[in-house]
């Protein structure tokens, strides 16, 4: 009869951590330092490379003519109506200018550091869900890039949409300074700040408790369409755009995603349970084996 040694703590496989390690149900590590470190480098390279695209005027506009012919021919073609009717209510054309410029990074940002926080099994998952459909994003801008209703009269005749940005008060606009130069203004399909939004309201609707909080997560994406068509930013198959990318960056994070996804557990072999089989000793106790 021999006596395996117990086990020890040293004999256990160390895992290096750094300082705010949050360890996850799958035996990953996360660091939110590293999380911001990550994203903000991931942005830097989205929008490098968005905005370094070579984006030609006439195909632009013809790409723009092509989306107001189908959106004629399923009957949605209602930018025009609803951006001019807009542009007339001063005070909730300014709210849609301010929500277009700003709560497209805030909220998504306040969503993500919730998620990481108070989900953080869930967090690894949702995170690569936005970075792919981003991802994506830019194979859109790259493929069609497409003339945006509010700069249709700037080369063309006869649309009639108002850039309320540049007409109305707002933190920016596409036409001042660094950002005309800078931005890539075809790059409207997918619309990102519907993806964004969707993203958003499929991170807290299931997670938040109060009603109102869930009302208000559901219908923010409904919100961003309406403010992206009234200040003639995109039109509404560009937000169409956005959810198809959100959704295929969901089910391939889903699929390749392993931190946070709990380990799977190995059930007893039925015919040792019957049989009436010992069980393992404790951790650290003696294992006593029977030899011949």
């Amino acid at each position: 009869m021999t006596i395996a040694p117990p086990t020890t703590h040293s004999d256990q496989p160390r895992r290096r951590s750094w300082p705010a390690a949050r360890v996850l149900q799958s035996g990953h590590v996360i660091y939110w330092w590293g999380e911001i470190i990550a994203i903000l480098a991931y942005y830097g390279i989205y929008s490098a490379i968005r905005d370094a695209s070579d984006a030609q005027t006439s195909r632009a506009l013809e790409h723009a003519k092509q989306v107001i012919h189908l959106e004629r021919t399923l009957g949605i073609y209602h930018e025009l109506g609803i951006n001019v009717w807009a542009a007339g209510v001063r005070p909730l054309i300014i709210v849609c200018n301010y929500f277009y410029g700003s709560l497209h990074f805030v909220v998504t940002i306040g969503v993500a550091i919730y998620l990481f926080r108070k989900w953080p099994d869930d967090y690894p998952r949702w995170r690569n869900t936005l970075a792919i459909a981003t991802g994506l994003a830019l194979i859109g801008f790259y493929f069609y890039e497409l003339m945006p209703p509010r700069l249709l009269d700037t080369y063309s005749h006869g649309f009639g949409f108002v850039d309320t940005l540049a007409k109305y008060p707002t933190p920016w606009s596409f036409d001042s300074g660094a950002v005309s130069k800078l931005s890539n203004q075809f790059a409207a399909m997918p619309s990102v700040h519907c993806c964004w939004a969707g993203w958003c309201a499929c991170v807290l609707v299931p997670r938040v408790k109060s009603v109102g909080a869930k009302m208000l997560s559901a219908i923010y994406p409904l919100c961003t369409v309406f403010v992206i068509v009234s200040t003639a930013n995109h039109y509404f198959l560009d937000a169409l755009g956005g959810f198809t990318i959100l959704t295929i960056g969901y089910v391939v994070a889903r699929l390749f995603t392993r931190a946070g996804a709990a380990p799977s557990r190995s059930p007893s072999p039925p015919s040792l349970v019957a049989a009436g089989a010992p069980s393992a000793p404790p951790d650290g106790a003696p294992s006593i084996e029977a030899t011949g």
